[in-house]
């Protein structure tokens, strides 16, 4: 999937227009928060898999 900087630009208004510039900040720190619960979770089923291992 190659995105060029006119497609970049696109999506970004498209997002801009549909949760506007006050909502933003928050959408972008949700989405930080489930990104860094996503990588816990599966740093915690590799820790599960390597004691079930032993």
């Amino acid at each position: 999937m190659n995105v060029g900087p006119t497609e970049l630009i696109i999506v970004l208004v498209i997002i801009l227009v549909l949760f506007g510039g006050a909502k933003l900040p928050n959408l972008a720190r949700s989405l930080g928060q489930a990104q860094k619960e996503f990588k816990d979770g599966l740093a915690e089923g590799v820790t599960e898999d390597e004691t079930n291992d032993a």
